[in-house]
């Protein structure tokens, strides 16, 4: 049986364990310290000792926290949080090994949503996740059978730059991603037509080569179901375009 077979009932745990990504470059404290320490509170751990690793690891799977130390091999811990704060909703809690009142405001100024001294006291790092899970209403929080009719819609927001599932995750969007989803959205649920599509993107993106209209689309998708885990209702209308279907047609992968 896996270690995480042998978990104890913790006062943190909730009905649905918090997925926790603990991604720190020191292997002792990762793995003798921390994953099991978080397992034993009740969470679902996984690890990453990089920042390779760490995307290669968010492609495959969900998660509701990364653990983030601020010293990474690969890349900055501070540049890696920007960017996860860019393309996702995902909590954020940064270990740091800085102790002064200005770095902790940095580092919060910056998108983590909370940073501790290392090491960490595992106990207060336990009330820590539980407390963001809550607040960031991730899906512990979500009712076991989520009646998907009443679920909000797909939605742009930051002026079109970012596309927010029905689940409240964010995807950031490229300049033509934008271009064409506003258009769908506008049409609530009717076919956009293929050439309209590609007039709009003329327009809006400079050089833009019509055979990447459907490869756009295709990884479009893809995104939406790895990064949010719920599949983007943009259907193909066959021998005339696309369309963003309605709400109730959205379902979570």
């Amino acid at each position: 049986m896996s270690m995480q077979d042998h978990r104890q009932p913790s006062a943190y745990a909730a009905t649905l364990p918090l997925r926790i990504l603990v991604v720190e470059s020191d292997v002792l404290l990762r793995r003798q310290v921390l994953l099991p320490a978080l397992r034993k509170h009740g969470f679902d751990a996984y690890e990453a000792g990089s920042v390779a690793e760490l995307y290669r690891t968010m492609l495959a799977q969900l998660f509701d926290i990364v653990l983030l130390d601020m010293h990474l091999p690969d890349e900055s811990g501070l540049a890696v949080m920007k960017h996860l704060r860019a393309i996702s909703n995902v909590g954020i809690v940064m270990l740091t090994d800085g102790h002064s009142r200005h770095h902790h405001a940095q580092i919060l100024h910056a998108g983590a949503d909370v940073c501790l001294d290392k090491p960490a006291d595992i106990d207060m790092l336990a009330a820590t996740l539980c407390s963001l899970s809550r607040r960031l209403r991730v899906r512990t929080s979500l009712p076991a059978a989520t009646d998907e009719t009443n679920m909000p819609p797909w939605q742009l927001a930051d002026g079109g730059w970012r596309l927010v599932s029905p689940l409240g995750r964010a995807i950031a969007l490229t300049a033509a991603e934008r271009d064409v989803l506003t258009m769908l959205m506008a049409e609530q649920g009717q076919p956009v037509s293929r050439d309209t599509l590609l007039q709009a993107l003329h327009r809006g993106v400079q050089g833009f080569d019509p055979h990447r209209l459907e490869m756009m689309i295709h990884r479009l998708r893809k995104k939406a179901l790895a990064q949010a885990g719920e599949r983007l209702p943009l259907l193909t209308v066959r021998g005339m375009g696309y369309r963003l279907a309605c709400d109730g047609e959205t379902s979570v992968a």
